[in-house]
C-alpha cells in the first residue's frame, strides 16, 4: 500500500444550481451535481493519482447510490462510508454576476452525517496505512455529533502518528445547534499539524487578526499574515505549517488569488494570479487544499513549490463548473510554469 494515503472526513451534499447565471426565482430547472468540502479535497487528490478515502455517513437511498457512483467514477475509495439516518444534504446554489455575489441555501438539518455518535466508524480500520487525515471546520458545525466524531478521528490519527491537515472553512450559517466555532474549534486544531485558512476564519474562529488588510480592495498583501501564523503556532503548539489563501475580490467574476505558507521560520508567497472570467468558484478553497496536500506529499523538501502547485491548481479550479477540480498535474504544472494562455492542445 502507497505510503502517501490520504483520508477525508465530512459531509457531501447533493448540489442543486441555477443553469448559468439566473437567479432562484427565474429558475424553472436545477442541474444537479455533488459536492463538499472534504470529498472536494478528495477528488482533486484522487485525480493526481493520490490514493484516497472519503468517509462520511450517507442513508441507504438511490441518490446516495448515485453520491457514492460520483465518487468512485473520480477514483476515490468509498468503502469507509458508513450507512445510516434519513436523507442526504442537499444545498442550492444561484451564481452570481459582476457586482451581485453568489447566494448559497442550505437544507441539510437532520442529514444522516449530522446524526452521526461517536463509535459509528471504525477508525482503526479506516487509518491503516494511512499517511495524513483531513478534516474542515464545516463537519464540526453540523452538529454535537458531527463534532464528537471529528475529535474521535483527530485523536486517533495523533496516536497513529497520521499528520493532520484542517482547513478552518468558518460558515456562520452552519453553526446552529448551540455552540460558537469559538467554543468547539480549538481543541479540535490542537490536534492538527497543517492549518489552512483565510482572515475571516481566523478571525471568527481562532480570535486571530491581521493588521491593516481590507479584501475589498482587490490587493490583499501577503506579508500582513505573518503575524495570523505566528499567533496560531504559539496557541496551538501542534500546528508545525499555517497556510493562508489570499482572495482579492473585485467583483463575482473577477478575483485575484494567491497564497502564504508559513512553516515557523520562513513566509513563501506565490505569484497572484488575475482570474477575471470565473466560472465557477465553489470549491476554490478546496482545489487550494488538495493541491497543497499533494505538494506536501510530492515535494517533500520544497515548501514553495508546495504552495505554488495549491495556488495554480485553485486557478484552475475556478475554470471548471461543480465543486469537484478536474485539472490534471500536468495542467497545474503548466501553469506554474507561467503558461497561461490556454492554447488548444493538440
Amino acid at each position: 500500500m502507497s505510503n502517501n494515503k490520504v483520508v477525508t472526513f465530512g459531509e457531501i451534499m447533493l448540489r442543486l444550481a441555477t443553469p448559468g447565471y439566473l437567479r432562484f426565482s427565474q429558475a424553472n430547472t436545477l442541474n444537479a451535481t455533488f459536492g463538499g468540502g472534504e470529498a472536494n479535497v478528495a477528488v482533486s487528490l484522487a485525480n493526481y493519482g493520490i490514493p484516497v478515502d472519503f468517509v462520511t455517513r450517507l442513508p441507504k437511498n438511490d441518490i446516495a447510490e448515485s453520491c457514492i457512483m460520483d465518487l468512485k467514477c473520480y477514483g476515490v475509495n468509498t468503502e469507509n462510508i458508513v450507512r445510516g439516518g434519513d436523507r442526504l444534504g442537499i444545498y442550492f446554489l444561484e451564481t452570481g454576476a459582476v457586482s451581485r455575489g453568489s447566494k448559497v441555501v442550505y437544507d441539510r438539518a437532520h442529514s444522516a452525517i449530522a446524526e452521526i455518535k461517536p463509535g459509528m466508524i471504525d477508525w482503526d480500520k479506516v487509518f491503516k496505512g494511512v499517511r495524513w487525515f483531513h478534516w474542515t471546520g464545516i463537519t464540526p458545525a453540523i452538529s454535537q455529533g458531527a463534532a464528537d466524531v471529528c475529535l474521535e478521528a483527530i485523536q486517533k490519527a495523533n496516536d497513529k502518528g497520521i499528520t493532520v491537515s484542517c482547513d478552518l472553512n468558518f460558515r456562520k450559517n452552519l453553526w446552529k445547534y448551540g455552540k460558537s466555532a469559538a467554543e468547539v474549534m480549538p481543541a479540535l486544531v490542537a490536534g492538527t499539524d497543517v492549518v489552512l485558512g483565510n482572515e475571516e476564519d481566523a478571525a471568527m474562529v481562532l480570535d486571530v487578526h491581521p493588521e491593516g488588510v481590507d479584501v475589498t480592495k482587490g490587493h490583499v498583501e501577503g506579508a500582513a499574515y505573518e503575524s495570523v501564523s505566528r499567533q496560531i503556532m504559539k496557541t496551538f503548539s501542534r500546528c508545525k505549517m499555517v497556510i493562508t489563501t489570499l482572495r482579492g475580490s473585485i467583483n463575482a467574476n473577477h478575483n485575484s488569488w494567491a497564497g502564504v505558507l508559513w512553516d515557523g521560520k520562513k513566509l513563501y508567497e506565490s505569484r497572484q494570479y488575475e482570474i477575471t472570467h470565473i466560472v465557477d468558484r465553489v470549491g476554490g478553497g478546496d482545489s487550494f487544499m488538495g493541491g497543497l496536500i499533494y505538494g506536501l506529499l510530492t515535494y517533500t523538501d520544497d515548501h514553495q513549490k508546495a504552495l505554488d502547485f495549491a495556488v495554480a491548481a485553485s486557478c484552475l479550479k475556478h475554470t471548471t463548473y461543480g465543486d469537484y477540480n478536474l485539472a490534471t498535474v500536468d495542467e497545474v504544472e503548466k501553469l506554474m510554469g507561467g503558461d497561461a494562455s490556454g492554447r488548444v492542445a493538440r
